[in-house]
């Protein structure tokens, strides 16, 4: 029966994965989600449903729009699949639970900034208010311990980012400033500390790799938010195993 669930709750991933993907594309642009409906950017043609399978039809096309062959990017099944695996994956740490419910709306809210900030370099505030009262909801019902660590976490995620863009003057984003507020709300102070390390880690890694391969100045822009989005993950999941390593180190 867990086999069965998980493979639903994939399933059910893969969708709402699609899904964010149009939230994350359109939603930075103050576009509708749901007018006019999917279509190619290119040649403007409706998607029908056997252009709007997940994976799939991204598979069975060859990437490609089927009106007029343009490449459809790489980052739509990406999504779906991150999506439905992190959704899979939520299950089987967690399972049927309260914080079950935390883990996909967290989940959600991570995959839309990524396609955001991948597409715009850019974290819209309209996302993050929208998921602030659900994810505080979610910590009433599934508080931390102690509960008030969320409080904390969320204060301290937002004066520390905000302290580093002030110190550098612009160098850090306002979405990614209100991104660790709502980080805070849902990891605790020190899972939040923690988050910024390895976001800070894989960003510069990340970054590196970047101007290597694009032979471009330093100066070139490389998004944080998937940094933030994977470190977030990484320690949603394994925070305490990671902090209590890093302790026994000592």
């Amino acid at each position: 029966m867990d086999m069965a669930y998980t493979i639903l709750i994939f399933v059910f991933g893969l969708v709402f994965g699609s899904f964010f993907n149009v939230v994350g594309l359109r939603v930075p642009k103050k576009e509708s989600i749901v007018f006019p409906p999917s279509h190619c950017t290119t040649c403007q043609r409706q998607l029908t449903a056997i252009d709007l399978v997940p994976v799939l039809s991204y598979l069975f096309l060859g990437g490609k729009c089927r009106g007029c062959g343009q490449k459809i990017s790489w980052i739509y099944p990406l999504m779906e699949l991150l999506t439905g695996g992190l959704f899979a994956f939520s299950y089987w740490r967690i399972g049927f639970s309260q914080e079950f419910v935390v883990a996909l709306l967290f989940i959600s809210l991570l995959i839309i900034i990524v396609v955001s900030d991948f597409a715009y370099m850019l974290i819209p505030d309209k996302v993050l208010f929208f998921f602030l009262p659900l994810l505080a909801l979610g910590r009433v019902l599934s508080p931390l311990t102690p509960w008030w660590d969320s409080i904390v976490g969320a204060v301290v995620g937002f004066s520390i980012l905000y302290g580093i863009a002030v110190v550098s003057r612009g160098g850090m984003g306002g979405g990614d400033i209100k991104l660790f507020f709502l980080l805070g709300l849902v990891l605790g102070t020190l899972q939040t500390l923690l988050t910024l390390f390895i976001a800070a880690v894989i960003g510069m890694v990340v970054g590196i790799v970047v101007l290597k391969v694009r032979q471009q100045g330093r100066k070139t822009p490389v998004p944080f938010g998937p940094s933030i989005a994977l470190a977030a993950v990484l320690v949603y999941f394994y925070g305490n195993v990671l902090i209590d390593w890093y302790v026994g180190l000592w």
